[in-house]
């Protein structure tokens, strides 16, 4: 047998049903939907939670409890694990990630104190509990908490300088010593002149 050989076996392949094209097909009228009801409606399925009217599943449990969205989870090491490395070393999340004892994911570090450790290390994790900071010091150890990374804000752009217009008010308030400034005179007719109109 050769691949352009290869064929369904009988009976897996079916023959498409044509609807709609007249009533000599054999499908036509309602093109096999019937006369009505729900079916013969376009958009007539029904939801995979549906039972027929009965009360369904999802509401005949019941509910207790809520999922806190503000929960951080942390990756998990304990005080016994730092007995793996060197005394004096520096343990942060790239070196228990090389240990395999973390993942590399964004998730902090916490660190816990189950176990001991015998010699000093310097541990630099996000969060440890009071038992296990006690135990690392014991062994004459430090315990730094680290930040976890936030994203970076985008830099403030710079204000323009404000400029204020000078109000009518402005114009009238007094000088820094204290003076107001003189107003021009308004040009008066001559005396005479009005006294030769009279």
């Amino acid at each position: 047998m050769k691949l352009n050989q290869l064929k369904p076996a009988r009976g897996a392949t079916h023959r498409r049903k044509r609807l709609g094209i007249g009533t000599g097909s054999g499908h036509g009228g309602t093109s096999t939907r019937g006369n009505k009801g729900l079916y013969s409606r376009s958009g007539g399925t029904l939801p995979n939670w549906f039972e027929g009217g009965q009360m369904p599943l999802q509401r005949r449990i019941p509910k207790r409890g809520f999922k806190n969205y503000t929960r951080v989870e942390h990756q998990v090491i304990n005080v016994r694990d730092l007995e793996r490395f060197a005394a004096g070393s520096e343990v942060g999340p790239a070196e228990l990630h090389a240990a395999g004892l973390i993942r590399k994911s964004p998730r902090p570090v916490k660190l816990l104190a189950s176990g001991e450790v015998r010699h000093a290390v310097t541990v630099r994790v996000h969060a440890a509990s009071r038992a296990a900071i006690e135990k690392v010091k014991q062994g004459g150890g430090t315990v730094e908490l680290l930040r976890p990374a936030a994203a970076a804000a985008p830099p403030e752009p710079e204000a323009a300088p404000r400029v204020e217009a000078e109000t009518p008010a402005a114009a009238d308030a007094p000088d820094a010593d204290g003076e107001k400034e003189a107003e021009p005179e308004a040009s008066a007719a001559p005396a005479d002149e009005t006294e030769r109109e009279q």
